[in-house]
């Protein structure tokens, strides 16, 4: 419970009519959500206008609407019997509703140490190897990722890379409640653009990379650039921006934030240095500022991943030697180099690489420690999405991998065969004479590993942690993993 004046201090108020010393028992921008003594925010989104449901909002038992739309808010009213109510008019409710909701939770992101990453690749695997770190060394942390939420060891499942404002601010207050000292969170494009973060203190954010993707949502790169760069130009002055300069856009990220400026880098002079030394499907040993250390994960990508990891760490704290040892215990997010050894020596890797970028990373990877033996990838491209990414990836599997599977995805409400058609104009000819395309992803995945020779690794491309498959707006149970030891099961 929260007075309206406060909730809706900083928010950018044009005008209050009605009683501003109100008590509110909820906010919500979801009229559904909506109880007695709420506060309805009415946000102008994408595919529907909450200034649409002020009605069936106030027939609820909303003691306060805000709104920005004038009109629509005089027709709603009239259309639910012009009652008594609170109406607090703001500037932009979509910025109104990340503010009032900090305020309504007593501003938890202050209370935390807030670390967030953004970039193309790598978010979700940083973000879940600091919690496991800093849990590891004894603190109490929360978690905001595409996989799953976590307030300390309680998980929480999670629809959006980054959640509604509203979520967020009842997630971190819940994090207090319970003793949480950390949240560490991702922090997409999207959720920049559309003010899902304003109002969160950060202490350190972080950038992996930039690469091909969204472009669906952003239509141009140069516009995708401009989103990840705002996480870094509303920094304060506290905070700490820790930037990738192997990136070509790795200083771009920082030249306008306010934060202190620390670098990390795996090829250059940086503040914090790293180099790989030996890899194997086990591990790699790698050399952190100038001090060797062992993870449990490979990859390149995932030497950056732990750079960033042990940079942040030492930025808020941690003993240098505590966290080297507790980052050679970590091992991967779920879907991220995910590996499954069955009969003739085969692995097969489950990892979520969606993009150009992502996919080239995991297949040098694969590349450079499957000692000569077959790499087989296989791979789809989701529905609806960016289509111009969907001949690219065909050109990065023909130019690493050995046999080609192209398949479904997350087709949504396109034709497979026409996502797969999209696909197949990358290939050259030599490419698609090593190219099966099998629209069912599950037979595909019985076909590759069927076909494989003995110690071939076999890359599953794409789906990582989902545990579904979206066909038209439907979401159908689909586990590769599942799939993946049906099929050895049946070859052993």
């Amino acid at each position: 419970m929260a007075r309206l004046q406060d909730i809706i201090k900083d928010s950018g108020v044009i005008s209050v009519k009605g009683n501003s010393d109100l008590a509110i028992s909820a906010i919500c921008s979801d009229s559904r959500k909506v109880v007695a003594g709420s506060m309805f925010i009415a946000v102008k989104g994408y595919a529907s206008d909450g200034h649409s449901y002020i009605a069936q909002a106030i027939s609820s038992g909303a003691a306060a609407i805000v709104y920005e739309d004038e009109t629509a808010l005089s027709e709603q009213l009239a259309k639910a019997g012009n009652p008594d109510i609170c109406l607090v008019k703001v500037e932009a409710s979509r910025k109104a509703v990340a503010i009032m909701a900090a305020n309504f939770y007593d501003n938890p992101s202050r209370k935390l140490t807030l670390v967030g990453i953004t970039g193309t690749n790598g978010k979700t695997t940083t973000v879940t190897l600091l919690y496991n770190l800093f849990m590891g060394l004894g603190y109490n942390c929360g978690l905001l990722s595409t996989i799953a939420n976590f307030v300390g060891e309680k998980r929480l499942e999670t629809a959006n890379t980054t959640a509604d404002p509203i979520t967020i601010n009842s997630l971190m207050a819940e994090m207090v409640e319970a003793g949480c000292e950390y949240c560490f969170m991702e922090v997409s494009s999207i959720g920049m653009e559309q003010d899902r973060v304003t109002g969160l203190k950060f202490k350190v954010g972080i950038f992996s990379n930039l690469t091909h993707d969204h472009l669906d949502y952003h239509k141009t790169f140069a516009e995708y650039l401009r989103c990840k760069k705002l996480f870094f130009d509303t920094l304060p002055e506290d905070a700490y921006a820790v930037t990738n300069i192997d990136d070509r856009n790795g200083m771009i990220m920082v030249q306008n934030t306010k934060a202190k400026v620390v670098t990390y880098s795996c090829r250059s002079i940086a503040d914090h240095t790293c180099r790989v030394i030996e890899e194997s499907f086990e591990g790699m040993q790698m050399k952190i500022d100038g001090v060797e250390t062992w993870t449990r994960l490979i990859g390149q990508h995932n030497a950056y991943n732990i750079l960033a990891i042990y940079t942040t760490a030492i930025l808020t704290g941690a003993d240098k030697e505590e966290a080297l040892v507790a980052i050679s215990k970590l091992e991967s997010a779920c879907g991220r180099l995910e590996t499954l050894h069955g009969p003739k020596g085969l692995s097969v890797i489950i990892d979520y690489a969606h993009t150009p970028d992502a996919l080239e990373n995991v297949l040098t990877t694969l590349r450079e420690i499957s000692c000569g033996n077959e790499l087989i990838c296989l791979f789809g491209c989701g529905g609806d999405r960016d289509k111009t990414k969907r001949p690219e990836m065909a050109a990065i599997a023909e130019k690493y991998a050995d046999r080609i599977f192209v398949t479904s995805d997350n087709s949504r409400t396109e034709k497979t065969e026409d996502i797969m058609n999209d696909i197949k104009a990358g290939f050259t000819h030599a490419g698609l004479s090593k190219a099966l395309f099998i629209a069912d992803r599950k037979e595909a995945i019985r076909t590759a590993i069927m076909l494989a020779p003995e110690k071939a690794a076999i890359l599953l491309a794409g789906k990582g942690h989902e545990t579904y498959q979206i066909i038209g707006t439907e979401h159908r149970h689909f586990d590769e993993r599942e799939v993946v030891n049906e099929v050895f099961e049946s070859i052993a």
